[in-house]
This record gives structure tokens, C-alpha cells and sequence, in this order.
């Protein structure tokens, strides 16, 4: 990102900021602003944001919305336009401000060389003594409270009255931190998938209370009927089982190859945060979760087989880690003594989980919490700050709008609930079907009609309950063989469970081709990408274009598919026994017509897979716009190649 100007650095943030046109955008004016390292003027020092501006178009620009994004560490820049967007209720008489936040981004980020190859060390708490140590000093002055100073650096320099804090996940604890220090500048407050101001709990104790409302939540409408009678109970076997021994499956590879999968407790913790970001992923691992109880390990291990996506827990991958590491470590209220060596603190830290009741982490363990989030990466660094203050002063009663996903794991909703109470009148919006990050990820204009309410003076409407999509249910149990498939409607015997065989084995090529797509969207996704599954037990399948290719691809132990799909032009051998194989192939109102072990066969075209990934269709917008319609364009063209063909 580059501009075309920006004003010469000064030892002072009270320059007035001076703006010229975006190099890559005449829509957004770019500046500079250089801060003292140090706000509190102790220490010399300077660095300097970089900062994006969208003029009011109406209104004489005495007020500004400063959007905050996620981390710590991520930059908010990339993410101009997607603020622009979801922002643009209140930026028809307000400026919009984006900057990326001290140490990150185009902001003076934050580099040590360990984090290029952490390989080089033996341990992580090697690697997070050199990067400390590579920091510096400086490493101090990159807490929540510094950036919350040079908010009140770019309100002064940029000359507004009033701000209306926009954050997104941790940038709602720097809203809400501002907003306690410099009430009287405060015009409202957006906090979307709230963190509280002392937050987050390094032991995740609201995410571990939240996960068994969401596993009951993905059963609810009967979907779990023919999966689980109790999905927390799955879950808490299986992650006792985990502890004894990592789990273990075999995952066929998108070229057919098997490899051996390996499952912790902690990767399960993983996968179901990860599910934020992936409703898709997340009901694939309940079912996958029971099946393992009952001794089908293969859809557990092809849930990890894919395994970066659910390690990075559906983050962006242009978080700064050092900055991460700095902020979180002395931000956040770890249960130890800073002064102490990283052997005590992590004894201290076990002390206090393990003196919590045994219901605290359920399903999952105490043992699971000290190995989850950031406690062992800190126990190890070496502190250059005392902790922050504990934060109690009042948050002021301006229009406040607070957004809680049901689905949401990372910042509960009984963040958004402890926060609410504290800022009078505030409204608070619960949205169904959505995890993290509300307003750039709901499936429907709820939280955005709330956003126009809150701030209009209107009432805040509740969102209205709808019934969960189709493929956002957990998919059915897999069968261990065709003994345990039903006979398609019509007929019996051997053809009958095989034709029902197909469309089970369509129905899950539909799910994970999809499940590929959506992972791998991306910034630079800027057109349709060629993606590849294995089956759940054999052989693969890509979708390239409009056309999905399979190679023996197996659901079902002996009943595999080979051939191609494309809209109005499909040919499919089964191979199986001689009583199963044969052909299928369109016919002329979208069915499958064909024989299967010497039997003429019809299978009717039944659209609700394709209208379930039309339907999904909606809730799928990456936070950068440019990956956007690639993905839906890739949504759409796979819904035509399996129209009417996969229940």
C-alpha cells in the first residue's frame, strides 16, 4: 500500500494530519502520523501509523468512525473497503478513519528474526525468550493502552470532536478502553464479537463454558436424531480417549493417496473454535465426533487431514505474530506472579485451573485449558512492563450497539452480555447462525438494519429465528457398508441399496468440495480456484470450471463412483459386486437414469443439495473483498454441476 504523499515526521502527534490521494484508490486519502514510542513522554522515541481516511459526504466532518480490527496483530488496512461497507449507515455524515495499529501492518511493524525460523530452536520457550529479547525494550509500549493513546493522537491531529469507535473482536477492547479513558470524545460504540476491557481470560473459561450450548445448539430442530442422542457426551468421551492416546485414523489425500491421522485434545479444541469462521467444518466434526465414538475413526481423520486451516483456528494468515506475542503477553491477566521463572509461573498458573471445579472446561479438562491459548508461549517472556491495571471506570452512555454471533466461540456472548451492562441503554444483538465477526459474516441484513436503528434513534429490532440451512446440519452417520444403507424408494435388494449408495456418495462429494472452496478463500483469490477431496475411503474427485471429475470415489465400501458431473451432462460408472456396478448418466428432466447389477434404475433429481449451497451462498463474504466473488462464482458453478444429483 502505498501513497502518494504523506506529512514529514515530528517528535509530536499534534501536527495536524495532512492527506493526498491514495495511490491505489481515489475513493480513500492516505497520511501519516508520527506518535511518541512512549506515550507517556518518559522515554524518547517516535513511530509512525499509517492511516486511510473516506470523507463525509455530507456534513461539516466534525466526528470520525475509527475502525478497529482483530488480533492483536492484524492489520486493518487490507480491510478498508469491507469497513467502508459494513460502516456505511453512519459514514454518510461522519468520516471514516482505518489505520493499522502500532507494530503492525504499514504502522512501524514489529520483526524479530526468530519468528523466521523458529526452527532453530528447541523449544517454544527458547523461541519466545530470543524474540523478546531481539525486541528490546521497546517491547513495552505496544499494549492496548498505547494504541488507545494514539486514538486520541489521530482525533487531535485529524481535529474531530466526537469518534464512534468501530471494533471487531480485540478491537473492542480497545473501543472500550478508549471509550473509558476519554468519555467526553466518545460520540458511540460499535463492539462487535465482544472481548471485555480485562479480557480475554487467558484460561478461556467463557469459551469452555459456551461449547456445550453450541453442540446442543448444532442438534437442535432434531438434526442430530440418527447421529448422536447426546453430542456432549460424544465429545467427552472422545476427548477422554485423547488423553490416553492421541486419536488415530487413515484420510485419503486428494490424489487418492492414504496417510495416517493423528488426533489430540487439543486439536479437537481447535476444530471447534475454528468453526467460528467454518459452520461447515464445525457440523462435519460432530458427526465425525460420533463416529469415532462408535468406532469409525475415517471421518475424524479426513476432518485433519487438512490440518493448517484448523491449526491457524480460522485466522487470517497476515497476523503479525511478534506483535501478537508482545501485546497479548503483557496485556493480558495471566494467573502468576510476573516477577517469578517460567518453570513457577507455569506451576501457578496449573494451580489455579486445577483448583476450578471439574465442570469449569467440560467436556473438556483443566490439562486441556493450560495447554490452549497463549499461557505456555508467556510463562516463558520476559516482562518489561508491570501488568496493566485492573479497568473498572464507567463506560459512557452514548448509542452503543453490541453484536453476539450464537455460533460464536472465540468471544462468547456472555461477553457481549458482561459489557452491556455496564454501558446504560445500550443495545445488545444476538444473530442467529453466525459465529465470529457479526456484521461481516451474518447470513442476513440483521445487525446491519440494528447498526442504521441504533444510531436513527429507532428501536432495535431482534433478529428473526429461522430454521438452520441444510448443509449447515450434521451430515448423517457414514456407513461401514452397504448392509447399513437403506433401499432407494421403489426398490429392493442389492440395486436398491446401491442406487441409495450414489446419492449418499453425491451428497458428501457436494459437502467437501465445498468445505475446499471455503477454505481456501483468500485475499488474492481473484478467480475460480481447481480444488480436490479424497473420498471417505477410497479415491478422489476435482472440480475444475464447471465440471467435477471423480476417480473412484468411495463414501461407502463398495460402491465407488468414476465419470464427470457438469450441469445437464453427467456419467457415472459404480463399481462395486456384480450385483452393484453399472451406469448412470442424465436424463432428460434432471434424473439419473442407468442400471445397477443388470437392473434399470432411475434416480428422480432432488434439488435440496443444490438449493442448501445456494443457500450458503449468502453467508459466505471473506472479509477482503477481491477473494469474494470467486468463491461465490465457484459456489454457484458447483451447484450447477451437481444440479438436482446428491440429496
Amino acid at each position: 500500500m502505498a501513497c502518494v504523499a504523506s506529512f514529514a515526521p515530528t517528535a509530536s502527534a499534534q501536527a495536524q494530519l495532512a492527506f493526498s490521494t491514495c495511490e491505489q484508490s481515489s475513493e480513500f486519502a492516505c497520511a501519516h502520523l508520527t506518535v511518541p514510542l512512549d506515550p507517556s513522554g518518559s522515554l524518547p522515541g517516535t513511530l509512525t501509523l499509517a492511516i486511510r481516511r473516506h470523507r463525509a459526504p455530507a456534513g461539516e466532518g466534525t466526528s470520525a468512525i475509527i475502525a478497529l480490527a482483530g488480533g492483536p496483530g492484524q492489520p486493518a488496512l487490507p480491510f478498508t473497503e469491507t469497513f467502508r461497507e459494513v460502516l456505511g449507515p453512519l459514514a454518510g455524515t461522519r468520516d471514516l478513519i482505518v489505520f493499522d495499529q502500532r507494530g503492525i501492518g504499514y504502522s512501524d511493524p514489529l520483526s524479530c528474526h526468530a519468528a523466521e525460523r523458529p526452527d532453530l530452536f528447541s523449544s517454544l520457550g527458547q523461541y519466545v525468550e530470543a524474540c523478546a529479547a531481539q525486541l528490546g525494550p521497546q517491547r513495552s509500549f505496544f499494549a492496548s493502552a498505547d494504541t488507545v493513546a494514539d486514538i486520541e493522537a489521530i482525533r487531535q491531529a485529524g481535529g474531530y470532536e466526537k469518534l464512534v469507535l468501530y471494533g471487531t473482536s480485540y478491537g473492542t477492547k480497545v473501543a472500550e478502553l478508549y471509550a473509558q479513558r476519554y468519555p467526553s470524545h466518545v460520540e458511540g460504540l460499535v463492539l462487535d464479537s465482544v472481548v471485555t476491557p480485562n479480557g480475554p481470560d487467558p484460561l478461556q473459561r467463557p469459551t469452555f463454558a459456551a461449547i456445550p450450548r453450541i453442540l446442543r445448539q448444532l442438534c437442535s430442530e432434531r438434526a442430530c436424531a440418527h447421529i448422536t442422542a447426546n453430542p456432549i457426551a460424544d465429545m467427552t468421551a472422545l476427548v477422554a480417549r485423547a488423553h490416553r492416546a492421541p486419536i488415530r485414523g487413515r484420510a485419503v489425500g486428494p490424489r487418492g493417496h492414504t496417510r495416517k491421522v493423528s488426533v489430540s485434545s487439543e486439536e479437537l479444541l481447535d476444530a471447534l473454535i475454528a468453526g467460528d469462521f467454518s459452520p461447515l467444518l464445525r457440523a462435519e466434526l460432530l458427526t465425525a465426533t460420533s463416529a469415532a465414538v462408535r468406532g469409525d475413526s475415517a471421518p475424524l481423520a479426513r476432518v485433519f487431514a487438512g490440518g493448517a486451516a484448523i491449526e491457524a483456528g480460522g485466522e487470517p494468515q497476515d497476523f503479525d505474530g511478534p506483535l501478537f506475542l508482545t501485546t497479548t503477553c503483557e496485556d493480558e491477566p495471566f494467573p502468576w506472579d510476573r516477577t517469578a521463572d517460567p518453570h513457577a509461573r507455569l506451576a501457578q498458573a496449573s494451580a489455579v485451573a486445577r483448583a476450578l471445579s471439574s465442570g469449569t472446561f467440560a467436556p473438556f479438562t483443566a490439562a486441556d485449558a493450560l495447554e490452549a491459548g497463549e499461557i505456555d508461549a508467556c510463562a516463558h517472556w520476559p516482562y518489561a512492563s508491570p501488568p496493566p491495571p485492573f479497568s473498572d471506570a464507567p463506560l459512557p452512555a452514548v448509542p452503543t450497539l453490541i453484536l453476539s454471533g450464537t455460533e460464536d466461540l472465540r468471544t462468547p456472548t456472555a461477553n457481549a452480555r458482561e459489557v452491556a451492562a455496564q454501558i446504560p441503554g445500550s443495545h445488545l444483538l444476538v444473530v442467529p447462525h453466525t459465529g465470529h465477526s457479526v456484521l461481516t459474516d451474518e447470513p442476513t441484513p440483521c445487525g446491519r438494519e440494528a447498526l442504521k436503528a441504533v444510531f436513527a434513534g429507532r428501536p432495535v429490532q431482534p433478529c428473526r429465528e429461522t430454521p438452520t440451512p441444510a448443509l449447515l446440519r450434521p451430515p448423517p452417520l457414514p456407513p461401514q457398508g452397504l448392509t447399513d444403507v437403506t433401499t432407494e424408494h421403489g426398490y429392493s435388494g442389492p440395486p436398491g441399496r446401491a442406487l441409495h449408495a450414489v446419492a449418499l456418495t453425491l451428497s458428501d462429494l457436494s459437502r467437501h468440495l465445498l468445505l475446499q472452496l471455503l477454505q481456501e478463500a483468500s485475499e488474492s483469490l481473484t478467480s475460480l480456484p481447481t480444488v480436490r477431496v479424497g473420498g471417505l475411503r477410497s479415491g478422489w474427485a476435482e472440480f475444475a470450471g464447471t465440471t467435477i471429475s471423480l476417480h473412484g470415489y468411495t463414501y461407502i465400501p463398495g460402491v465407488a463412483l468414476t465419470g464427470t458431473l457438469k450441469h445437464g451432462a453427467v456419467e457415472l460408472r459404480v463399481a462395486g459386486a456384480a450385483t452393484l456396478s453399472g451406469t448412470l448418466r442424465s436424463g432428460s428432466h434432471g434424473e439419473l437414469v442407468g442400471t445397477l447389477g443388470g437392473r434399470h434404475v432411475v434416480l428422480p433429481a432432488d434439488s435440496r443439495a443444490t438449493a442448501a449451497i445456494v443457500a450458503f451462498d449468502a453467508p459466505v463474504r471473506p472479509l477482503s473483498g477481491p477473494g469474494g466473488a470467486g468463491i461465490r462464482a465457484g459456489i454457484g458453478a458447483l451447484a450447477s454441476a451437481l444440479a438436482g444429483h446428491g440429496a
